[in-house]
C-alpha cells in the first residue's frame, strides 16, 4: 500500500475565537484603581478653632454654672458668654491643680443642638469633673 501524505487545505476557513481576551481589560482597571486610590486625600480629624486673643476670664469657682437659656445664650456662672469664651473658661478650668465641678444645666426649651455642641465643647476640652443639674424638670415630655 502506498503511503500518501495528506496536507492541510491552506484554504479552509478558520473559525473565529469565541473568547474574548480581558487581560488588557484588566490591566487598565488595575491601573485606575491605583491611581484612584493615590488621588484621595489623607483624612485628617483636626478642626481649626480661633481662641479669642482676650485673656480676660471670668473667676473660676469650685463649682461652676454652665447654662443654656430658653433662647440658647451659654452662660457660665450667670454671665452671658459666647461659645469661644466658654471654652477659655472651660479650658481655664480644666488647667487647676484640682478641677471644680462644672454643672451644666439647660433650659427645658433650650435647643437639643446647642446643648449637644455645648457638651462636646466641655469634653474636648478636658473637663474632668461634670455633672447634669435639673433633669428632673425634663421627666415629662
Amino acid at each position: 500500500m502506498p503511503h500518501t501524505v495528506t496536507r492541510p487545505n491552506l484554504y479552509a476557513r478558520r473559525l473565529p475565537i469565541a473568547e474574548m481576551n480581558v487581560t488588557p481589560f484588566i490591566d487598565v482597571l488595575l491601573v485606575l484603581l491605583i491611581m484612584l486610590i493615590l488621588a484621595i486625600p489623607m483624612p485628617t480629624n483636626v478642626t481649626p478653632v480661633d481662641l479669642p486673643a482676650d485673656t480676660a476670664r471670668l473667676p473660676v469657682l469650685e463649682s461652676n454654672a454652665i447654662t443654656i437659656d430658653a433662647n440658647d445664650r451659654l452662660s457660665w456662672n450667670g454671665v452671658p458668654v459666647s461659645a469661644e469664651e466658654l471654652r477659655a473658661q472651660v479650658s481655664a478650668a480644666s488647667a487647676l491643680k484640682v478641677s471644680p465641678v462644672l454643672r451644666f444645666e439647660p433650659d427645658a426649651l433650650a435647643s437639643y443642638d446647642t446643648a449637644a455642641r455645648t457638651i462636646a465643647l466641655i469634653r474636648e476640652e478636658g473637663a474632668e469633673s461634670f455633672t447634669f443639674i435639673g433633669n428632673e424638670k425634663h421627666r415629662n415630655f
